[in-house]
């Protein structure tokens, strides 16, 4: 075993830091308790435990990340991001449209469903409210 005395062993570690780091500067050493002033309340009230905690969650879902995982992950965020894109834009040019042309008449509502498009936005719309409405049926009581 090694000579205690030979390492510092036996200097109280405040002094060896002092001594033999980058903390002995004065910069530094006033960061640090600027540091240890802002963490004293997460520490006293026991929250920072849950900064550690939710590292240690980061740090296993690195662990956990595979290829395939990353992949689908990657997939996931394109297709959301081009949905948001898409609706975006179809907002900008539906709004822009009618901020420029005039109020339809009913029958000029009518006249616009005859357009393909017009009927496949619908289309769309009321499925896609068929689909809420579905998931938002309540449970029938089973008892």
């Amino acid at each position: 075993m090694a000579n205690p005395t030979a390492n510092g062993a036996e200097t109280p570690l405040l002094e060896r830091i002092n001594q033999e780091s980058a903390f002995s500067d004065a910069a530094t050493e006033e960061g640090l308790i600027d540091l240890a002033n802002k963490l004293a309340p997460l520490i006293q009230g026991r929250r920072l435990h849950n900064v550690i905690d939710l590292m240690s969650l980061a740090s296993d879902g690195v662990d956990m990340a595979d290829d395939a995982m990353i992949q689908k992950m990657m997939t996931a965020y394109e297709d959301i991001t081009s949905t948001a894109w898409m609706l975006g834009n179809a907002a900008r040019y539906a709004a822009n449209q009618a901020a420029t042309a005039p109020v339809p008449s009913r029958l000029g509502l009518l006249r616009a469903a005859g357009d393909e498009d017009v009927r496949r936005g619908l289309h769309f719309a009321l499925q896609f409210l068929a689909v809420l409405g579905r998931q938002a049926t309540p449970e029938p009581d089973v008892d």
